[in-house]
């Protein structure tokens, strides 16, 4: 049975070997993982990303049993890794096979757990299997007590801001408007700015309708406007619009 395992062992011996012990301080410190922080006691090898794309496709044919034993890894680089791999599987399937990934995702969603591995792989795997799917799952992921979570409901939405599609990423950002953890306020004033990015009235009707920019935390309305006339953005950060 352990021979089933072969190229998730040679795949973690192959990162590990690349290990950088002062990146990897570095690292702790950067994600967050000192007591009481959000990443608390997470683990890290140091290995930069490039590296570990590299690996990750030369695995890319690796089975669903072995990823798995990658993505639940207690180290970070190589779960990092493995949601890597697992979108160059992705990235050419067929449907039968994005759903096959999505449940498989789902189903390591507690592993899915710092800003990096979010930011990763929602948008491409959540958020091309539900291109023309009906998208409550993002909604009870916004209403999840678990950070993570709540910030793939949002920035999975980017997929669809790329495709001028907003509906979803706005009524998100209304349920995490007054969200109160840094990652979120960022990650909700990131996906407004993107849809500035693309058609600057709905970003700015969306912020003074209800004078929503007046009730976002700080940060949110920051990352929101910071692409905004810097005139337009001193009225926004004095409450004047």
């Amino acid at each position: 049975m352990a021979s089933s395992f072969n190229n998730a062992i040679q795949a973690i011996a192959e990162l590990k070997a690349l290990s950088n012990i002062e990146k990897a301080e570095k690292m702790k410190r950067f994600f967050k993982t000192g007591k009481g922080e959000y990443a608390a006691n997470d683990i890290f090898w140091g290995v930069p990303v490039p590296e570990q794309r590299k690996i990750a496709k030369k695995y890319r044919q690796i089975s669903l049993i072995e990823l798995s034993q990658l993505v639940s890894h207690q180290v970070h680089d190589v779960r990092h890794m493995a949601l890597c791999l697992l979108l160059y599987k992705a990235e050419k399937a067929a449907k039968p096979q994005i759903e096959e990934y999505t449940e498989f995702y789902l189903k390591h969603l507690s592993y899915i757990n710092n800003w990096d591995l979010v930011d990763v792989s929602c948008r491409f795997i959540l958020g091309r299997f539900l291109e023309n799917k009906d998208r409550s799952l993002l909604y009870e992921l916004a209403h999840s007590k678990i950070m993570w979570e709540r910030r793939i409901s949002i920035i999975t939405c980017l997929h669809f801001i790329k495709q001028s599609d907003f509906y979803d990423a706005l009524r998100i950002s209304d349920i995490l408007l007054t969200d109160q953890h840094d990652l979120i306020q960022k990650a909700v004033g990131w996906m407004l700015r993107e849809i500035g990015n693309i058609d600057y009235d709905a970003e700015f009707a969306f912020l003074v309708e209800d004078d929503r920019y007046k009730k976002m935390p700080r940060t949110m309305l920051r990352y929101a406007i910071e692409k905004f006339n810097p005139d337009i953005r001193k009225q926004f950060l004095e409450g004047k619009m």
